[in-house]
């Protein structure tokens, strides 16, 4: 999986996804995002208002986000999955202020208004949205199957 095409497709205008977060007591949460953005294959921000999801982050800082586009049925869906750990939460500064200004202009003032904290993930991961069986070719008598795995960015204990 390349993080440059999870990046592209990330960042394309009007693009929405879904992060993932767990509680220190093992909750969870999972809660729709237009904002966020990667300003480089190991980074991912996003704001975010008084909500779960920040709760969850300060008590657990490992997260996934989902982004993706349906097709005709699920296993045409496209999309990619970011495995993150975060790295800072800002309520000013100049993370901050850009990732407000952006939302300002592309969704407007009142969703500008709701962010209270910009938060910065570095990447750990990047998989497909749907790992896709592939069949081995050649001398495969088992008729097993063998699944794409992760793409590695950064280990992190």
């Amino acid at each position: 999986m390349n993080a440059a095409h999870a990046m592209e497709f990330i960042n394309r205008p009007g693009r929405f996804g879904i992060l993932a977060t767990s509680g220190k007591e093992g909750e969870n949460n999972a809660a729709l995002f237009g904002s966020a953005r990667m300003p480089d294959e190991t980074t991912l921000v996003l704001g975010l208002g008084e909500n779960r999801s920040l709760e969850y982050l300060r008590g657990n800082p490992r997260a996934c986000f989902l982004a993706f586009e349906p097709g005709d049925n699920p296993l045409l869906w496209r999309g990619y999955r970011l495995y993150l750990r975060l790295r800072e939460i800002s309520t000013s500064g100049p993370l901050f202020e850009a990732l407000v200004a952006g939302v300002d202009e592309q969704a407007g003032s009142l969703a500008a208004q709701a962010i209270r904290v910009a938060v910065r993930f570095e990447i750990t991961a990047v998989r497909p949205l749907i790992d896709r069986p592939r069949r081995r070719r050649g001398g495969d008598t088992t008729g097993g199957a063998r699944l794409d795995f992760p793409t590695v960015i950064a280990e992190n204990p």
